[in-house]
């Protein structure tokens, strides 16, 4: 895992893929949490014996489940231990190329694609794509903006 300590160090890796972060198991429970939080329980999410019988042979989860998971999978990858807050500003740029099956594994592959001064801070474009184990094609590809606080 890549630790940053100072703003400036941040600033250095800009262009730099950071790594790739631990395997996490997306279950039925999780994908059904996700279903209640939000009120979207379209049956090729919980219902899982029609699932069985649908487009995908099973129940998949939410894109947006998938794209709630990155600050977690995150973790595994990158730590900011910068001195001020750190503040998650928005997207460029989100796709879902491929859907993850309840029971598939999904890690994030992480890259700084730069870094931009702020009177505050810094603003950080970061690249992060979903990959399904054992699948040719992520299953997300997002570009995320945060912002670094100076303190």
């Amino acid at each position: 895992m890549r630790t940053f300590s100072t703003l400036d160090e941040v600033a250095s890796a800009a262009g730099e893929e950071l790594g790739t972060g631990e395997w996490l198991e997306v279950t039925q429970d999780r994908v059904d949490t996700f279903a209640d939080a939000t009120d979207d329980h379209q049956w090729i999410h919980v219902d899982v014996e029609r699932a069985n019988a649908g487009p995908f042979g099973g129940p998949i989860a939410h894109g947006y489940l998938t794209l709630s998971l990155i600050p977690h999978l995150g973790t595994s990858v990158f730590a900011f231990e910068t001195p001020g807050a750190k503040l998650n500003y928005g997207l460029n740029k989100v796709r879902f190329p491929n859907p993850v099956k309840v029971g598939q594994r999904i890690r994030d592959v992480v890259t700084l694609l730069a870094v931009d001064d702020l009177p505050a801070g810094k603003q950080l474009t970061m690249k992060h794509v979903i990959e399904i184990d054992g699948e040719p094609k992520p299953a997300c590809v997002a570009e995320m903006l945060v912002v670094l606080l100076a303190d």
